[in-house]
């Protein structure tokens, strides 16, 4: 019988090792899955390159794996947001590496991980110094950058119903990246704030498919990250 379900957000990310791409949903603080990431951050691994939409905010979620030393890479487009003083801090002293791509080419970089695309072609920064070194082609006279897909080795998404197949529902912008992550990695964990019995989900109304899902662990009150951000709280404390 198929399970997913995992008992601790601990036991979900206790295989993440050190040197892993991974992909963390969330939209700034919308759908981050601040539990997991706090775990990880328990965890210790080491040398991380992290995909996600920004750097994390605050002392908390992201910003404290960043904080930790955790991470050597990020892959994102929006480093520096009004609650984001890690990143920038440890960037300045050459501390962290940063992959900047814009935002809708990030989405469609991880998208086609997740559909067997090796690379497409994008206007977007052309003439930028986001376009050096990478191959450039001319469409009906037009330019275009070559980006190529993002595929990681762990997906850490937040949604908001699961089942035992690891077939998943969101809460509206909190879904954001998560889908497409799903397909772009090897192993996807997800937190939902519900999980229930198999056949309870309408499957008209599944987005992410339980093919896709790896393990699932239910958080059924996760920690408000723009509360804590607001607190000025700090992890671990």
């Amino acid at each position: 019988m198929i399970n997913k379900i995992v008992p601790s957000a601990a036991e979900a990310v206790a295989d993440i090792f050190d040197g892993a791409t991974v992909m963390i949903g969330g939209f700034g603080e919308a759908g981050s899955p601040i539990e997991l990431i706090h775990r990880l951050i328990d965890l210790g691994t080491k040398n991380l390159t992290i995909v996600s939409n920004n750097a994390g905010s605050g002392n908390v979620g992201l910003a404290a794996l960043i904080e930790n030393r955790q991470v050597k890479k990020m892959i994102c487009s929006f480093p520096r947001t009004a609650n984001s003083t890690v990143f920038p801090e440890l960037y300045n002293k050459g501390e962290i590496e940063l992959e900047l791509v814009p935002q809708g080419t990030l989405a469609e970089r991880i998208r086609a991980g997740g559909a067997g695309i090796p690379a497409f072609f994008t206007p977007s920064s052309v003439n930028t110094p986001l376009a050096e070194g990478k191959e450039l082609r001319l469409f009906n006279g037009k330019p275009f950058v070559m980006e190529q897909a993002i595929i990681a080795d762990f997906a850490l998404v937040r949604c908001h119903m699961a089942d035992r197949y690891g077939n998943l529902t969101y809460y509206k912008t909190a879904r954001n990246f998560g889908p497409i992550m799903c397909t772009a990695a090897k192993t996807t964990i997800a937190q939902a704030r519900r999980v229930v019995q198999a056949g309870m989900i309408d499957p008209e109304a599944v987005v992410t498919p339980g093919i896709f899902v790896s393990r699932v662990v239910e958080i059924s009150n996760p920690e408000d990250e723009s509360k804590l951000v607001a607190e000025k709280r700090r992890y671990p404390c």
